[in-house]
């Protein structure tokens, strides 16, 4: 994908992502990771690390100082060409808190200027980033929906829902992840596309538990009693788990997360049945497919298309001999592997860098 080939016929000249996580420290995985460093190859990306929409748990110490400490490292770092063309910033900001646009918005703008961006495109992932639609001189306007974060907990639903809407009101395109939530969300779209998670698949081609542990998808009574080694970040309280059967390796770095999975026995997602998940499509699936290890999972939509590849399991009881019954048995990762054929991260790049620059298909532009 070269910078040249489609980004001087686009009515922007660099995008500007209001992302819903933190480069510094989360899976770089995620959606709005992957697909901003695929499209700074054909314009400048300024990747604004999350602003929150969650307010800080005080009931949980650990957590909190844990959350303080890594806005405070991520602060610290200022604007940095990450990659080419990829600038990560860190906007001061209280996380959970209405946006104080007039604080807000100068810092964004600048470090827009700093990374040669006059002209953007504003792509809006997380909600509170709503608030600042209008004040940085957008051209077109983005709204990334692969996450119900009105549904997660210490969100303020309301509040949530507001930016939301704010955002949906203007946006000329919104990208989801699941149909599920794209159909639901159909009538109040101006225009939409379907862009479903991808998979790196020089990283991953080639049993646990592979992943952050939050409590608005976590159910950890599903596998307490098989499970042996759990690998990420957990938001859960410290006292979830005092088995001597579990081991929590915490964070890894992403470059180091497809040897973990590949060491595995098992590959295991552990969904609960809440709306959040209903309305997602879970990364790590396609990940779990690729490295070619056998995969127990709970139900959820987004599963349809992969189910025969899959193990289902509901509860507790039907996980655990689940588990047990996968263990040892072959995987054919050719055929999986040609499934996957189109679903990679550059794949699905494409798809939206041909989109965003198709400007009849866009809104009327915005003054500066």
């Amino acid at each position: 994908m070269e910078r040249s080939e489609l980004a001087g016929t686009a009515p922007f000249d660099g995008i500007i992502c209001l992302g819903g996580e933190d480069w510094w420290y989360h899976n770089r995985g995620h959606f709005d990771f992957q697909i901003m460093r695929r499209l700074a190859r054909r314009w400048p990306v300024l990747f604004v690390n999350s602003i929150g929409v969650r307010m800080p748990n005080l009931n949980e110490k650990r957590v909190f100082v844990q959350r303080i400490a890594r806005k405070l490292k991520s602060l610290s770092r200022g604007l940095v060409e990450a990659e080419r063309g990829f600038f990560v910033f860190s906007p001061f900001n209280v996380p959970g808190q209405k946006v104080s646009e007039w604080s807000l918005g100068p810092q964004v703008r600048l470090a827009a200027r700093r990374a040669g961006i006059r002209r953007p495109l504003l792509w809006v992932h997380c909600p509170a980033g709503g608030a600042l639609i209008g004040q940085l001189g957008e051209t077109r306007v983005v709204l990334q929906r692969t996450d119900r974060f009105e549904a997660f907990p210490e969100a303020d639903p309301d509040y949530v829902g507001h930016t939301i809407d704010r955002a949906r009101d203007v946006a000329d395109l919104v990208v989801y992840a699941a149909p599920h939530l794209m159909a639901e969300e159909a009538a109040f779209d101006r225009d939409q596309i379907l862009i479903d998670h991808g998979v790196d698949l020089e990283r991953f081609a080639g049993g646990g538990e592979i992943g952050g542990l939050d409590a608005h998808s976590f159910a950890p009574e599903l596998f307490l009693d098989v499970a042996r080694v759990l690998v990420g970040g957990s938001s859960l309280p410290e006292d979830w788990c005092d088995l001597a059967n579990v081991h929590m390796l915490g964070r890894k770095p992403y470059e180091e997360v497809a040897a973990y999975q590949a060491a595995m026995d098992v590959l295991i997602m552990r969904w609960n049945d809440s709306e959040g998940i209903k309305a997602c499509n879970p990364i790590k699936l396609k990940e779990y497919l690729a490295v070619g290890r056998p995969i127990v999972t709970t139900d959820f939509a987004a599963l349809d298309r992969w189910r025969d590849l899959v193990s289902v399991a509901g509860d507790a009881e039907q996980f655990a001999a689940a588990i047990a019954a996968a263990t040892g048995t072959h995987v054919d990762l050719g055929e999986r592997l040609r499934r996957l054929d189109g679903e990679s991260w550059d794949a699905k790049a494409e798809l939206l860098a041909r989109r965003l620059a198709e400007c009849p298909e866009m809104a009327v532009e915005r003054a500066a």
